[in-house]
């Protein structure tokens, strides 16, 4: 047996098919597979989509998020945003062409192509003589699903030979089964009133293909030689026979039974049974029967069932069965031959020993299907989809890419900034759009926020001044004055988490410090700007965290061009950036030209923070430094196709180590922006024009993904941008980090660098 996966990377999976209670076996299975998974794995959340064939909901469990209407497009699309901002991980797809609306079940392919996150499909039909528009359906499912399962090797077979799948991109796993124990037919036979009874079972839905009517011709002579056998057929009416055609199947095979005279050997149990009933049903017959009309049937749920329960099998050739019952798992019979199944029949019950031998092999057969065993499969497929699409997604795979990457930068809109900025402050996170009061505020965030209210004040944006008051008012208390440190946390009720913050957030208080005194106009919050800044500059000397130091530099830089006098600060600069200096010459190589021996966070902020102090102080090695450091980092976090990609968080980048391609995070293209917009300032090479503008078109969708990382509609930007999907959340990290980019190109644009047609 496979060796159980212990722990997921998914944590959230949604499973799109028919689910319980709607009665049919799509239903049954796709609500035993979510349920298995769900076991498996504690700490995967698994939500379903189900489909309703009319205007009319089921009562379903609370496991169902959302429901499709089968012929309502447009339940479709809604289906996809739902899946796409809900942060599922990945989907797993029960494809069948009679559930889904549109011709041969095209419906489904409308909210599969909107999908940003991998798919898994189930194929529960494969037919080998499609029609024209069958295999169109079938090839677009294949095309936009990162794997594909079938559970049989006809089905491997079909797949590659027929619709020219790789089979590298197909899974053969079995068709998930209770475990049930190998028990003795007699033991159950009371819960039906069938005690002493030979009984013979055919379970499922009823519709005319299931061919009832080949067992009921074949009973007369099964009684002649065993008087007591009953023959139980389990399961309502098929729905959309039912609908269309009411019992006329059902009365047919009552009729028959009369004709044939073994009405009294003949039990209809009319009624889609639960899966517990179910596995009493099957372990009380003593042979099982399917005697199904068309061959081409690729897999069977009910036959699956019996296999894995030890029963003796009796079959027509129908794929499935082919090979399900084949090295002497079961018995075949041919199609519509009532005569061939009463000798079959016959013949196992005459033959004891023969019987218990099939249902051995058959019952250890089915220990790979039950559900502990399948669903560990599954879970392998999905974290290989999820693996392959994270290293090998090719860029443009998704539909809704951005053809044409807009030269004019996008009109700037404040809606999610004042959104997530309250009485205290600007909140740290968001449920997508919504501000997350559980997580509170931070310094960190209130800085940056404060920077980009500065940058609005020098753009001329009337909104500065109110939203800058709320930050600055967040930071000035931030600074308690009993201890001289600086706090970084603070809960929604307002109540400091910690004694000491983060150097970090000292360094970024300092940037928007010094930003404000430099580029604000509104000369009523210097004064405390001022203060804050007098008080806190001087424990930057303190602090370990090179980007606390380059953060600050950036700040103490600012303050300088509009105060180059005041002796404290130039000396403070001098000693981070020699300390950033010494760093660089200690970590670097030929092949590693880097402050560290590792790539982190705000990466690009370490070689800005050099240019901007060799320009300070005239120190030439300091600039050569930064433009050394910057350039290799620039290719470095350029694309084979040329657009920007930033080093991923999950796992960063160790000299030597594996590079993490995700999750992206929106500073690090920000702080690409800023440097390289520095860089150009310095050298007046158009390169570094291009190259800011080239990292800010990742927000626009020129990434990994071709995805708009930036919400024009609410002028939030998203969280980040994982290996298939954008985090969908808005807080106030990335937010801020798209609005300081746009601000400084905007700026930038102001000073004229634009009408010459550099960033053009």
């Amino acid at each position: 047996m496979e060796k159980s996966i212990k722990n997921s990377t998914l944590k959230r999976i949604a499973f799109i098919g028919n689910y319980l209670p709607r009665q049919c076996g799509i239903a049954t299975f796709t609500t035993d597979l979510c349920e298995a998974i769900s076991l498996q794995f504690p700490n995967t959340t698994c939500i379903a989509i189900p489909v309703n064939e009319t205007s009319t909901s089921y009562a379903y469990p609370s496991r169902v998020r959302f429901e499709l209407s089968e012929k309502d497009i447009d339940s479709y699309l809604r289906a996809s945003d739902f899946l796409n901002i809900n942060n599922v991980d990945l989907v797993c797809l029960q494809f069948e062409y009679g559930i889904f609306g549109g011709k041969a079940g095209s419906h489904i392919l409308t909210l599969l192509r909107r999908l940003r996150m991998p798919i898994v499909t189930t194929l529960h039909t494969i037919l080998k003589n499609p029609d024209t528009e069958q295999r169109r359906v079938l090839e677009e499912v294949a095309a936009l699903s990162d794997r594909l399962v079938v559970m049989s090797e006809r089905g491997v077979e079909f797949l590659h030979d027929i619709y020219k799948v790789s089979l590298d991109k197909i899974d053969m796993i079995h068709h998930g089964i209770p475990d049930v124990p190998f028990v003795d037919p007699s033991f159950n036979k009371d819960l039906f009133g069938v005690e002493g009874k030979t009984v013979l079972l055919s379970f499922g839905l009823l519709s005319s293909s299931k061919g009832i009517e080949t067992v009921i011709s074949a009973l007369p002579e099964i009684i002649d030689h065993y008087p007591d056998t009953v023959y139980i057929v389990v399961g309502a009416t098929h729905p959309h026979v039912l609908r269309n055609e009411g019992e006329t199947y059902r009365i047919s095979l009552q009729w028959l039974a009369l004709q044939k005279g073994v009405e009294n050997n003949v039990i209809f149990y009319n009624r889609f049974v639960s899966s517990e009933e179910l596995v009493e049903f099957i372990s009380a017959a003593d042979i099982y029967i399917t005697p199904y009309f068309n061959e081409a049937q690729i897999t069977s749920g009910t036959l699956a069932y019996t296999i894995g329960a030890g029963k003796a099998v009796i079959s027509t050739p129908y794929w499935y069965a082919q090979e399900m019952l084949a090295d002497g798992r079961g018995v075949l019979f041919p199609f519509n031959d009532h005569k061939g199944l009463a000798e079959k029949v016959i013949n196992l019950l005459d033959n004891e020993a023969e019987r218990h031998a099939i249902r051995k092999r058959a019952y250890l057969f089915g220990r790979a299907m039950i559900w502990s065993e399948v669903s560990n499969k599954y879970m392998k497929s999905f974290e290989r989809a999820r693996t392959e699409r994270r290293y090998y997604i090719p860029p443009g795979f998704n539909t809704k890419v951005l053809d044409k990457y807009p030269v004019e930068l996008p009109t700037l809109k404040l809606d999610h900034l004042r959104n997530l900025t309250d009485d205290t402050g600007m909140f740290q996170h968001a449920l997508f759009t919504v501000p997350n009061y559980a997580h509170g505020y931070t310094t960190d965030d209130n800085a940056r926020a404060l920077l980009v209210s500065a940058l609005l004040d020098e753009l001329g944006e009337s909104n500065g001044f109110r939203l800058s008051s709320h930050y600055l008012a967040f930071l000035g208390y931030a600074f308690n004055t009993q201890t001289g440190l600086l706090r970084n946390f603070m809960d929604y009720q307002r109540n400091w988490l910690e004694e000491k913050g983060s150097d970090d957030s000292l360094g970024r208080l300092l940037w928007a410090l010094g930003t404000v005194l430099n580029r604000s106009n509104i000369i009523a919050q210097n004064g405390i700007a001022s203060w804050l800044f007098e008080k806190t500059f001087p424990g930057i000397l303190l602090t370990s965290s090179p980007r606390a130091w380059a953060f600050a530099l950036l700040g103490l830089e600012e303050y300088s061009q509009k105060f180059a006098g005041d002796r404290r600060v130039s000396q403070v600069v001098e000693e981070l950036s020699e300390r950033l200096l010494k760093l660089y010459q200690n970590s670097r190589s030929d092949d590693w030209q880097w402050f560290e021996n590792s790539l982190t966070y705000c990466n690009a902020a370490l070689p800005h923070a050099l240019l901007t102090s060799g320009k300070l102080i005239s120190n030439n090695r300091m600039t050569e430094v930064g433009l050394e450091s910057l350039t290799w980092l620039a290719d470095l976090q350029t694309s084979k196709e040329g657009h920007f990609v930033p080093i991923g968080s999950n796992g960063f980048y160790q000299n030597g180590g594996v590079r993490s391609r995700f999750d992206q995070q929106p500073v690090e293209a920000q702080a690409m922006v800023s440097a390289s917009l520095e860089a150009f300032r310095i050298t007046g090479d158009k390169f570094w024009s291009k190259e800011a503008r080239r990292s800010f078109n990742w927000f626009l969708g020129r990434n990994d993904l071709n995805l708009s990382v930036y919400d024009p509609t609410t002028g939030g930007c998203r969280d980040g941008l994982h290996s298939d999907r954008l985090n969908e959340n808005q807080g106030a990290e990335s937010t801020l980090a798209f609005l300081q980019s746009l601000l400084e190109l905007r700026l930038t644009e102001k000073t004229q660098i634009l009408s010459e047609g550099i960033l053009k």
